[in-house]
């Protein structure tokens, strides 16, 4: 096991938990716009519109934590299946309240499960290690069947940041560029910006959209 899945296990772990607990509305908020964005463009592609789109066939989120980002989409994709990855067991507990969600209390490094068509990540990328970073790409590319969603804190080029007291915990880096460098068969089809003084408020974060098969 690396050093930094037991760091996230641990104590740490839980009280990121405890921190992140609540944030469903502002969520919901973020995630009408990325809905938007992908029916926008499957209208103008004319491609499965309204299965893929309006309510996707299935989502997965690596790195879940408590569930406030599925609880978000649930609101808006009501007949998708859901699917979780979470390591620290105290977020585990969470999502197992959450109906009708398969859980799967694992590294994201090592879990195989069945691809969905939405495959999820917010603020888990910036919390992986640079030398294990496109470990977790090939996860998500692996695990999405049509689309895959980054929302993180976006720097052009990779950038460590002090976090919390704590260093080689937290980096910043173009992930959707460096996932369509590394996967040719990927497409940008969309991103856009969360501000810490929206109505709604994100922690300054960039949302992409990356499409399969393009």
């Amino acid at each position: 096991m690396h050093e930094t899945e037991s760091f996230w296990q641990g104590d740490f772990g839980d009280k990121y938990t405890s921190r992140n607990i609540g944030n469903v509305r502002n969520n919901e908020a973020m995630f009408a716009k990325i809905q938007h964005a992908m029916f926008e463009a499957a209208f103008l592609t004319k491609k499965n519109v309204h299965t893929a789109v309006r309510d996707p066939e299935s989502v997965i989120e690596f790195g879940a934590g408590s569930g406030e980002n599925i609880l978000a989409m649930k609101a808006r994709w009501t007949n998708a299946h859901y699917s979780a990855v979470e390591i620290n067991p105290k977020a585990y507990k969470h999502l197992s309240i959450i109906k009708g969600l398969d859980i799967h209390l694992e590294s994201v490094y090592d879990v195989d499960v069945e691809p969905a068509e939405v495959v999820l990540t917010k603020g888990l990328l910036i919390h992986i290690p640079p030398e294990r970073i496109n470990d977790v790409y090939d996860q998500l590319y692996k695990h999405s069947r049509r689309y895959i969603v980054i929302c993180e804190y976006y720097n052009p080029v990779p950038v460590e940041v002090p976090y919390r007291g704590h260093a080689g915990r937290l980096w910043k880096r173009d992930f959707a560029g460096e996932m369509l460098d590394r996967f040719k068969g990927l497409r940008l089809v969309d991103y856009g910006f969360k501000y810490h003084r929206d109505r709604d408020p994100q922690d300054d974060i960039t949302w992409f959209i990356l499409e399969k098969g393009a």
